[in-house]
């Protein structure tokens, strides 16, 4: 939580010299890993995911977007349809916090200074990090490496926000992300010197997906949205 304390009173002393609509606020939801270990469903949150959100409006139709989320991903063989990794028998966890940054789409206008309700689907896409511990399978144990490393990855999320009481926007949203790395389910060790170990399909990178709801605020000047004039 440390982080997430650092991060809205960061977004908060930044808002304070522009004149730009801007948002801050809470994401709750659930996560699930999709790689070499455990289920392989595109959206079955089997944990918590919490971080916090800041956007900054810079028109009706898209808005530059950084979030930083902590969850914990879990993949579990038995949880799995394939008859091979329910007699593998493997499992794991891996606690991660993930910082994104990139733009936000929306599918029709998003004036917050209208009066009127609003809703609209977006998409959201950029660049991902993920923070994560090292380990590896030795013998079908789960063995630490005593160390970490950042996974980078390309978000990819759908939602639906809408006005929600006075200066407040609801939104719903399941994000895809896909990473550049093998390594979040221990089926590739991060030492090369224990290569032996690794399984599943080398070709492959890991994914996971935040599925939840994001609370924001509204605040800041009214911006001006019209095209400059020559």
């Amino acid at each position: 939580m440390r982080y997430l304390t650092v991060l809205i009173f960061s977004v908060l002393s930044f808002s304070l010299g522009h004149s730009q609509i801007n948002e801050v606020g809470l994401f709750i939801g659930g996560s699930n890993f999709i790689g070499d270990v455990g289920a392989t469903d595109y959206i079955s949150p089997n944990q918590l995911a919490i971080g916090g959100v800041y956007k900054w409006n810079r028109s009706p139709r898209h808005s530059y977007r950084f979030s930083l989320i902590f969850s914990e991903l879990e993949g579990v063989d038995n949880n799995s349809d394939d008859p091979r990794r329910i007699q593998r028998g493997y499992s794991f966890s891996n606690q991660i916090i993930e910082i994104a940054a990139g733009m936000e789409f929306t599918f029709f206008d998003f004036d917050l200074h209208t009066g009127k309700k609003l809703g609209t689907p977006y998409l959201f896409t950029g660049i991902s990090v993920a923070h994560h511990d090292n380990f590896y399978f030795n013998n079908g144990v789960l063995t630490s490496e005593d160390s970490s490393s950042w996974a980078y990855g390309i978000p990819m999320a759908l939602g639906f926000k809408t006005t929600f009481l006075d200066n407040f926007i609801l939104s719903f949203e399941v994000g895809a992300r896909y990473t550049f790395s093998d390594e979040l389910d221990g089926s590739i060790p991060d030492a090369e010197f224990r290569q032996q170990y690794r399984f599943g399909n080398i070709n492959n990178n890991d994914w996971y997906v935040f599925s939840g709801i994001t609370l924001t605020y509204t605040f800041g000047l009214n911006p001006c949205y019209c095209a400059a004039s020559y």
